[in-house]
């Protein structure tokens, strides 16, 4: 299982050291949520902390992007050249255009999928993309309760990768430890998205990674 750390349940105050922490501790992926506060009710950072983020950190940034105009965003962050950059499916009026757009910026496409939303939906555009983010909670706040029927979604989702694209990657965001992550495992899941989990655990952000790679 690769875990990407949400930098989200950091300390801002000392976000180079927490940022820095994840990379030591071993994860795979740093996590990065850009909310507008129009496609989620929330507002958190923009580019020039992203660029704070990526010059701490050791591992690819994985940007998740919950706003409306995704073409802008993707202008706005394609210069700091993370590993991925995904937007939401449900705000995008021409998906395929923005895949296209992302993949010729040498950044690696996702789609996220709100927990109301079929996997079926994006089917035929599975085949472009190098990932797809299953939300397991609401998306626009950390430290929510885990959805179980991201369960099932993932294994419908799992079924359509293999026929479409096998190299296409699942990620799971929200409410993801080491009790559940065994059961995202089952169904299919290769990524799995914490934040609470990771910068929250008793005994260091480097044995929460473990916990959930094991």
């Amino acid at each position: 299982m690769l875990v990407a750390p949400s930098i989200l349940s950091a300390d801002f105050g000392h976000l180079a050291r927490d940022v820095a922490a994840i990379c030591e501790g071993e994860c795979d992926l740093v996590h990065v949520d850009v909310m507008d506060g129009h496609f989620v009710p929330n507002l958190t950072i923009g580019p020039v902390v992203v660029e704070a983020v990526a010059r701490a950190a050791t591992k690819p940034l994985d940007i998740h992007l919950m706003v409306q105009n995704n073409s802008f965003f993707v202008d706005l962050f394609a210069p700091l050249k993370p590993g991925y950059l995904s937007f939401h499916i449900e705000e995008e009026k021409h998906p395929h255009r923005l895949i296209q757009k992302i993949r010729s910026l040498g950044i690696k496409p996702a789609i996220v999928l709100n927990p109301h939303t079929l996997p079926e939906a994006i089917e035929f555009l599975i085949e472009d993309l190098d990932m797809v983010l299953l939300m397991s909670v609401n998306p626009g706040f950390g430290g929510q309760k885990f959805i179980p029927s991201v369960l099932e979604r993932a294994v419908r989702l799992k079924e359509l990768i293999e026929k479409r694209n096998p190299n296409c990657l699942i990620e799971v965001d929200g409410g993801v430890n080491d009790i559940n992550v065994s059961m995202l495992k089952e169904a299919g899941v290769d990524v799995v998205v914490a934040g609470s989990y990771v910068y929250r655990h008793p005994e260091g952000v480097a044995e929460a990674i473990a916990s959930l790679k094991q």
